[in-house]
């Protein structure tokens, strides 16, 4: 069951939208009323009401007096002004004004889809599916038609794909455009003019394996959804241009109501996962309901560059669809993608999953993951730390490979928390590290270096001196330096520890 504030989300991912007056965002919605001025009972307080036909604030301020509905949505050009806003929390009843670049049936198709559900909405919305959609405007157009999201990936097709060139052919087969083709289309302006326009553009043949072709942007309000391609010999005429715009809009209602859907599903998915790498109460109910085991679980944390958007780009890879044949689960939670995923005890299987959502993403994005450790139902928020420190390794120096696990670098982690630990506190403001550092400061001297080189090397002067780059007796002559200046006792291990930690914690403070 959809709650207004889950609605209120969606809806704001049409484009601009306003909102009025007082907002509960668990109010529970059960049903759609549509305006009639005739009607005295406008919609019942768990209802959606489209005012349909109201296109003023008066009108919006007249039809809030008139009935309890959960929220009333409008659409225009007007804005919702201090009046209507006073009718609002008079009534009790948020308002919401939406682009009115979405019509009102999408507008319909979206919430009808929130409301009751995937398959009653694409009855609603248009007959057959995306495939049917795209037969029809294949018959229309006479050529060969594919539909595609704004990553070009291959939504659907037509049946008929007779004689299309290569390019084509690979489009379908990987179920993407392939890097080549969006190069040289994007050389030729036609991704700028779907960001603008809503006209089909032809773009002759580009070479023998890339014929030309009609494509026109599929677009609720100023939202870029998708495109439809055509593969023609020529031109279409004007009615073929006005077949194929009109099969773009079809597309668009297919789109929101497939996106609204798939949006909803994954915001329960995200609440549940919270509940597991939160440790909740109820973490055994979220682990049932999203099937997973309750053991050999990894929490995964994943950032891209661009913030929130980027990783909101490889959230939606990463979460296609509410179905178990997904390995993982996935929140967002900030700029930061979190994804319990069941692999067994090694990090193989986290390893190979992350590498596959990297090669799906375009390829200017930059990621960055972090692997927790193996766990159970209750060691996932500590899994979930782990992730978040394995990330911030990875963060930290960009050019080791993707993915950091924990497993790995637990060490770093562990002096990272000391560092952290000294951070919170005090460091000894005397001792063998920092006498030498001191020494080092006020004299130029690099007994700081030789001593980690040393205590590295367990004391064997000759690896120490590899390790400086200098000959071994510089090594002995420095180490009685050391000595002279601060007492060493490289003899007694929990000093040598202590040093080493020291010596550690300082360079992962600095980091």
């Amino acid at each position: 069951m959809v709650v207004l504030g889950q609605l209120l989300d969606i809806l704001g991912t049409l484009g601009a939208c306003e909102c009025r007056g007082p907002v509960d965002r668990d109010t529970k919605l059960r049903g759609l009323a549509l305006y009639d001025p005739s009607d005295p009972q406008v919609a019942a307080d768990d209802q959606v009401m489209l005012g349909v036909g109201i296109d003023t604030p008066a009108g919006a301020a007249g039809l809030l007096s008139r009935g309890d509905a959960a929220v009333v949505v409008l659409r225009g050009r007007f804005s919702l002004d201090e009046g209507v806003a006073r009718a609002a929390r008079e009534a009790g009843t948020p308002v919401v004004l939406v682009d009115p670049g979405v019509s009102w049936g999408q507008l319909v198709a979206v919430i009808h889809t929130l409301v009751f559900g995937e398959h009653a909405a694409a009855k609603a919305a248009a007959p057959g599916g995306l495939f049917d959609l795209a037969d029809t405007i294949a018959g229309a157009v006479d050529g060969s038609v594919t539909i595609e999201d704004v990553q070009a990936r291959v939504l659907a097709y037509s049946h008929r794909q007779q004689d299309v060139d290569q390019a084509r052919l690979l489009t379908i087969l990987g179920r993407r455009v392939p890097d080549e083709t969006l190069a040289a289309l994007r050389t030729q302006g036609v991704f700028a003019h779907l960001d603008d326009s809503d006209e089909p553009l032809f773009v002759p043949a580009l070479s023998s394996e890339l014929t030309a072709r009609v494509v026109v942007a599929v677009r609720a309000g100023r939202e870029l959804l998708g495109s439809v391609w055509v593969e023609v010999d020529q031109p279409l005429s004007p009615g073929q241009n006005a077949a194929l715009v009109a099969g773009a809009r079809v597309a668009a209602t297919h789109l929101l109501t497939s996106r609204a859907s798939a949006d909803l599903e994954r915001r329960v998915e995200a609440d549940l996962v919270r509940s597991l790498i939160e440790g909740a109460a109820d973490a055994p109910a979220a682990l049932l309901r999203l099937g997973l085991p309750g053991t050999d679980l990894r929490v995964i944390a994943l950032r891209a560059d661009g913030g929130a958007d980027a990783v909101l780009l490889a959230a939606r890879h990463a979460t296609v669809g509410f179905t178990w044949a997904r390995p993982g689960r996935s929140a967002l939670v900030g700029d930061v993608l979190y994804t319990v995923l069941s692999g067994g005890k090694d990090a193989d299987a986290a390893r190979a999953w992350v590498r596959a959502l990297a090669r799906d993403l375009p390829s200017d994005a930059t990621l960055w993951a972090g692997i927790g450790g193996p766990a159970d139902l209750s060691q996932l928020p500590a899994s979930r730390s782990e992730a978040d420190e394995s990330l911030a390794v990875h963060m930290s120096d960009p050019d080791t490979e993707l993915p950091v696990t924990y497993d790995a670098v637990w060490d770093r982690i562990l002096l990272r928390r000391l560092a952290g630990a000294a951070a919170a506190g005090r460091m000894p403001t005397s001792g063998p590290v920092v006498d030498l550092a001191r020494h080092d400061a006020e004299h130029g001297t690099e007994y700081v270096p030789t001593l980690r080189a040393l205590l590295r090397a367990q004391g064997d002067l000759r690896e120490a001196s590899a390790r400086l780059a200098v000959h071994p007796n510089t090594v002995r002559y420095r180490l009685r330096k050391m000595s002279e200046a601060t007492r060493l006792e490289l003899d007694d291990p929990r000093k040598r520890l202590a040093m080493m930690i020291a010596l550690e914690v300082g360079a992962a403070m600095s980091e």
